[in-house]
């Protein structure tokens, strides 16, 4: 059998959660990336860091123009052996071109894979509160284009059998023209009173829900300001909405969330804020980095019998410290006469990665309290590693050196992203970002640092509001000139939600 070369991936309506399974393990094995405008920029991190991602505005500004440079990129990569992820929003086969793509791909003999995504009528009435089918109102749901080829002599669709129709119906790409599509039913004999809904910007914190009756959804549609991308919906089953509404109701439903951390760390924060129904924007304000010099962390893996304790203070840091031991010739047994401590549970869960259990972790998670508990710990005359990011606090070094001999390496590299992206920070200054997450020092100084003087009256005045990962950063923040508007009271990704939710 030949192994696919192409995939034609879903990428669901927009809530990260709602990608499949199998669309993860085929972006984990990709190449390349061309993605789609709507797909959400997280999906993108479960491609490998070198993979090539290509979003498909790249190629065309409108639908038509694209088309054919689409299907071009994906041959041309896959004849030189590249295994292509093609991410479209929703469901490739539904309104997604993918056949026009799956039949282009055939007959230039590449081998492909369809996998399925979550459609965006299945996503938006869910999220929406309103179930496409219902024993007592609805037996049937039709998925109807409302953008139909502008080359076709005239319209397919049959609007008398649609307002005879008995069930639900779902107009895709159908906001720009709802007034036509009431129009034609209602001349077609819908009642004017039939419940109806526009739903935009589905399954994401965007999302915004208007209900009508058919006969007034435009006029409250424009009223209210909906655009693309959205749907239509019509039948008895959106009556039902205020009853079965779920996701609206979130605690930070609309609330625009702007993470800090690296991207690639940033992803179970995102998830977190995506699920209570916030907007989660990444910016990665530092980039995490090989060592600058492996030198002295060679020596010290060579010689790792020397020390009583290892001390991790970053899941980076595990990760740089183990992946470097194969270089040495070198394997998990090499840490087999060490004791391992770790700063929290997120390092931690790094460690359980690679099948290690530490030995000690605080019970709160900073240094301070590493410091103390290791100190009752060591023995005077032992030797401590700390394998740590090459800036950042001395208090543990400094606080252990006390008691024992201590031998601190930078396993990796921490620096300030050379540029921050523009868009991003002109919704700060026009106040359209809630809350700013802060997890270390570093982030607080690269990020608070660079701000203008709009950007910083923002915060000043609330309109913007700071929510830090512990009393540390915290301090730096005021430091910096800056309230604090929330400090989480464990310091974790779960903390700093919490105290989101507290300061609302």
């Amino acid at each position: 059998m030949t192994e696919p070369l192409v995939y034609l991936v879903g990428a669901g309506p927009g809530h990260p959660g709602l990608l499949t399974l199998r669309a993860v393990e085929v972006l984990h094995r990709a190449d390349v990336v061309l993605y789609d405008r709507l797909v959400a920029p997280t999906l993108l991190e479960y491609a490998p860091p070198n993979a090539q991602r290509i979003s498909v505005t790249e190629l065309g500004p409108h639908h038509a123009e694209r088309c054919g440079p689409i299907v071009q990129t994906m041959i041309a990569a896959a004849r030189e052996g590249k295994r292509v992820v093609r991410l479209k929003g929703g469901d490739p086969y539904i309104f997604g071109r993918g056949g026009e793509e799956a039949e282009a791909l055939h007959q230039a003999g590449i081998p492909f894979e369809v996998v399925p995504g979550v459609t965006a009528a299945l996503g938006a009435a869910a999220f929406a509160g309103i179930p496409l089918t219902h024993r007592d109102y609805s037996s049937a749901v039709a998925f109807i284009t409302a953008h139909e080829d502008p080359r076709k002599p005239s319209s397919a669709l049959d609007w008398n059998a649609l307002a005879r129709f008995p069930g639900t119906l779902v107009f895709y790409m159908g906001v720009a023209r709802v007034d036509r599509i009431a129009a034609e039913l209602i001349a077609n004999g819908m009642r004017p009173d039939m419940p109806a809904a526009v739903i935009q910007s589905a399954t994401t914190g965007q999302q915004r829900t208007v209900t009508a009756p058919l006969a007034e959804l435009a006029s409250r549609v424009r009223a209210e300001g909906l655009g693309s991308p959205g749907l239509v919906l019509v039948g008895p089953v959106i009556g039902l909405r205020d009853q079965a509404r779920w996701f609206e109701q979130r605690p930070l439903f609309a609330k625009r969330i702007l993470v800090t951390r690296p991207r690639r760390q940033a992803e179970p924060l995102v998830q977190r804020l995506a699920e209570l129904g916030a907007v989660p924007i990444v910016l990665s304000t530092i980039e995490i980095r090989p060592a600058a010099d492996w030198a002295p962390v060679d020596q010290a893996l060579r010689n790792l019998d020397r020390y009583a304790w290892v001390v991790f203070t970053s899941a980076n840091g595990v990760h740089a410290f183990i992946d470097r031991l194969p270089t040495l010739g070198l394997d998990l047994r090499a840490l087999g006469g060490v004791h391992i401590a770790a700063i929290g549970p997120k390092t931690a869960e790094a460690l359980h990665s690679f099948h290690l259990e530490p030995d000690l972790v605080p019970s709160r998670f900073q240094s301070e309290d590493l410091a103390a508990e290791l100190r009752q710990r060591i023995h005077p005359g032992q030797r401590v590693l700390l394998a740590r990011a090459d800036r950042g606090r001395e208090l543990l070094r400094e606080e252990l050196a006390a008691v024992c001999e201590v031998e601190q390496i930078a396993v990796y590299s921490q620096v300030d992203a050379v540029e921050l992206d523009e868009e991003i920070l002109d919704h700060l200054r026009r106040g359209e970002i809630d809350y700013i997450t802060l997890t270390s020092t570093n982030i607080s100084r690269s990020l608070l640092g660079r701000l203008d003087a709009t950007s910083r009256a923002r915060i000043e005045a609330g309109d913007v509001r700071l929510v830090t990962i512990s009393p540390v950063t915290s301090a730096e923040v005021r430091q910096l000139g800056l309230p604090v508007a929330a400090e989480a009271t464990e310091a974790t990704a779960e903390g700093l939600v919490a105290a989101m939710l507290e300061a609302r």
